[in-house]
């Protein structure tokens, strides 16, 4: 039977260095390590586990997928356990930092607000920090420790991060003042079949799960839309409508005029709505997180 210390922190952190290294001998050297000793130390782990962690097929150290599963789930613990040490030093400093929020620009400051709101009225002297962040940044933020909590438009977390929903939002659209649909107080989801659909990211894998998600909708409504990807990064997606005034955008903003005049928000009829996701590191505690989470809760 395999003792419950077969990974310790000692064996992450040197498998995690030879898995990002070019080579075991930059790995090695980093690690202050004869080659030979780092390679030893690989082949008992790998005995220890009872499988191949890297394919030797090659010049270079190769991941199988045995050894990618154990990256990026110790990639996630090592994380956590640099966050504890940060906590732990804070508590003796008795020094409380402020509990980091990032939200992707499809959510906007005030969709923010309204699921911390319960914690913030609770006890204001909670110290919560609300900051923007890019889709594609957030697992890195997470595990550099940046921020506390990501929040985006999605359902499934990425397999090294612990996720669940924390809300939903109806969907509307938003149009240049002078798209057709502007004359309109409310359209169907089928009135987009003729136009275009931007939406607002750099490249559709960073978000793929929502734009999936927005296709879907689409679909469902007996239409394949058409895709037109902003690269403007960092405004509200209804600002895409200005650089793209043949298109529509999926929003999430109460209906009205906007920037001006310029951008009409309308509402869709049976409108669906879209998920709020929540995401922090696995195997974490956080009171500031149980609580929000909780009042969450129907």
């Amino acid at each position: 039977m395999k003792s419950r210390d077969d990974l310790d922190l000692r064996r992450l952190r040197m498998f995690v260095t030879v898995a990002e290294a070019p080579s075991l001998r930059v790995a090695a050297e980093k690690m202050f390590m004869t080659q030979q000793a780092a390679s030893s130390a690989i082949k008992e782990l790998e005995r220890t586990l009872g499988v191949e962690l890297f394919s030797r097929t090659r010049r270079s150290l190769m991941l199988t997928p045995a050894g990618e599963t154990l990256y990026r789930g110790a990639a996630a613990l090592l994380a956590g356990g640099h966050q504890l040490t940060a906590k732990v030093q804070a508590a003796g400093a008795d020094s409380v930092p402020p509990y980091v929020i990032g939200h992707t620009p499809n959510l906007a400051p005030s969709e923010v607000f309204t699921i911390i709101e319960p914690v913030v009225v609770a006890d204001p002297s909670v110290p919560i920090t609300v900051r923007p962040i890019f889709a594609d940044q957030i697992r890195s933020a997470l595990l550099d420790g940046h921020i506390d909590l990501a929040l985006r438009r999605g359902i499934q977390p990425p397999p090294d991060l612990a996720g669940t929903v924390a809300g939903r939002h109806r969907l509307r659209l938003a149009v240049g003042s002078e798209h057709p649909l502007a004359q309109h107080d409310q359209a169907n989801l089928a009135d987009l079949a003729d136009h275009e659909i931007v939406v607002a990211v750099a490249e559709p894998e960073e978000d793929s799960e929502y734009l999936r998600l927005l296709i879907s909708i689409c679909q469902a409504a007996g239409f394949e839309p058409q895709i037109t990807v902003s690269r403007l990064r960092g405004t509200p997606p209804h600002t895409a409508v200005i650089a793209h005034p043949q298109a529509a955008a999926f929003v999430t903003n109460e209906p009205g005029w906007l920037y001006d005049n310029r951008i009409r928000v309308i509402e869709l009829a049976e409108a669906p709505t879209v998920p709020v996701q929540a995401m922090w590191l696995p195997h974490t505690t956080s009171a500031i997180r149980t609580k929000i989470l909780a009042s969450l809760q129907p």
